[in-house]
């Protein structure tokens, strides 16, 4: 199972010096969010293949719902802090968090992951692609791509012009050399 760091952050500005860098860095993501997503996958079908909560009509049942519910694409959203319209009765709200004891609540909270990674893969992928179309316009290598990340995806680019010129007159190399004469 992989554990995601709490230290990413979920909003930033980043200037990438090309747009194959920007796309190199969505493809990174990707990659990152399917291992997860295969990761968190492989955990829920494994609860679900378990005999003890196979047993359990009304967890079948539940079970059954959430699958009909993602495969569907719906999404079981809600303000945070609300009780979600999807939830089980099994959640209990305690200040700022839902508890839950139990293998429903564990499912319950797989698909919700599982659906959202997938969103955020789709998400991904567009931006990608967005690239890959801007990559193909050509826009040049004297530009700068500053930008906005949104929950690790790019959502805005502003091009600036390298300032090549000045750089090479700040860094230009000058050395006199002086060789005593050999007798």
């Amino acid at each position: 199972m992989l554990v995601w760091g709490l230290n990413e952050f979920l909003t930033e500005i980043r200037t990438f010096y090309s747009l194959k860098e920007i796309r190199e860095s969505i493809e990174q993501e990707i990659n990152q969010y399917k291992m997860l997503l295969e990761d968190y996958s492989q955990w829920l079908r494994t609860l679900l293949r378990n005999p003890e909560s196979s047993k359990n009509q009304e967890w079948v049942k539940k079970t059954a719902q959430l699958q009909k519910l993602s495969k569907m694409g719906g999404r079981k959203g809600g303000k945070k802090g609300e009780k979600k319209s999807g939830t089980s009765s099994q959640w209990v709200q305690f200040k700022d968090l839902m508890l839950c004891s139990g293998d429903f609540g564990e499912a319950e909270m797989l698909f919700e992951a599982v659906g959202e990674l997938k969103d955020k893969i789709d998400r991904l992928e567009k931006a990608k692609n967005s690239v890959g179309d801007l990559e193909r316009y050509g826009l040049g290598k004297d530009v700068l791509y500053i930008t906005y990340i949104h929950d690790e995806t790019p959502e805005k680019i502003v091009f600036k012009p390298k300032k090549e010129a000045e750089a090479g007159e700040k860094f230009k190399f000058l050395a006199d050399f002086s060789v005593a004469a050999q007798t």
